[in-house]
């Protein structure tokens, strides 16, 4: 275990290796380096020229293993960008705790509100991704209380946690308008039409680009059914005033749903930046764009 976190294990590559080599030895020739910068949940790197092996970095990110192995080889059919494709999952071994999953490699760049900020084009066609995740209806689909690492937790849930963080910066951001926007997120009224499927996670991080247009969304570890107003972080996250508009237009998102959107973006912000803000310069200007974009509106 890392030292200082004793719920986050070290992964070396060395340990990465002897994994693969021992559970799954049709690789074990293959070349394996580290992906650098890594998300905040897992470890990835890459084996060959076509795998990537994933390595929950905390227990927060256990079970995306199994879950992406069950609904992304379903999801990917119905959805106009790439997805990620599941190749096996790997068991716990020379002392790392958890499940780890080995994926087909997704070529791209990661999106960039400098590449795409301005872009109407890439605000409509991500409005038609959530539209179709939003109707995929599989047979016998489960109810969000019947799967519960489908549910995901409400906005409520975060309202302890965002009004400390909101203190905690006042002296960087506003505190009265970010307060003011809290408590008008959780005072929309509740989503009230039958739930959908929403990615969770839905922010510039997890979208690829290729050649300057959108090609993948990854990283499905929050999908789940329910209410979609968390998505609506991608407007807060990557798209400028103008493309914003045209993407809730394509979406056809209601005054409370994009509320309560507003309010998935702030909390989500803030929970980045008062954890990582400090060390990661990169971190730090992407969830202040986050926040001031959300308090905007």
């Amino acid at each position: 275990m890392t030292a200082g976190h004793p719920d986050r294990p070290s992964i070396p590559t060395a340990l990465v290796r002897r994994l693969v080599d021992r559970q799954f030895p049709q690789w074990a020739g293959l070349p394996l380096r580290r992906v650098d910068p890594a998300g905040s949940d897992h470890v990835i790197h890459r084996l060959g020229a076509d795998l990537a092996v994933r390595m929950p970095r905390h227990a927060d990110a256990l079970g995306q293993a199994r879950k992406d192995f069950e609904w992304l080889p379903r999801l990917a059919p119905h959805l106009p960008l790439a997805v990620p494709e599941p190749v096996a999952v790997g068991e716990p071994g020379f002392g790392y705790p958890w499940e780890w999953a080995v994926t087909r490699w997704l070529d791209g760049d990661t999106a960039t509100v400098h590449a795409l900020g301005d872009s109407s084009g890439a605000a409509v066609e991500l409005a038609g991704f959530l539209t179709a995740l939003q109707r995929f209806a599989p047979d016998r689909a489960p109810t969000p209380a019947a799967r519960a690492d489908l549910t995901g937790e409400p906005l409520a849930a975060r309202d302890r946690a965002t009004r400390a963080a909101i203190a905690q910066v006042a002296d960087v951001f506003d505190a009265t308008a970010m307060t003011d926007l809290w408590n008008a997120a959780l005072g929309a009224p509740d989503w009230d039409r039958p739930p959908v499927w929403f990615h969770g996670d839905f922010h510039t991080g997890n979208l690829l680009t290729t050649d300057g247009r959108l090609s993948a969304v990854i990283d499905f570890g929050e999908l789940g059914i329910g209410d979609p107003a968390r998505d609506l972080i991608i407007a807060f996250t990557l798209l400028s005033a103008a493309p914003r508009a045209a993407f809730r237009t394509a979406l056809g998102v209601d005054d409370a749903t994009w509320t309560r959107g507003r309010g998935w973006a702030l909390a989500t912000g803030l929970n980045a930046y008062t954890a990582y803000a400090a060390d990661d310069p990169r971190v730090a200007a992407q969830t202040t764009r986050q926040i001031t974009q959300a308090l905007t509106g």
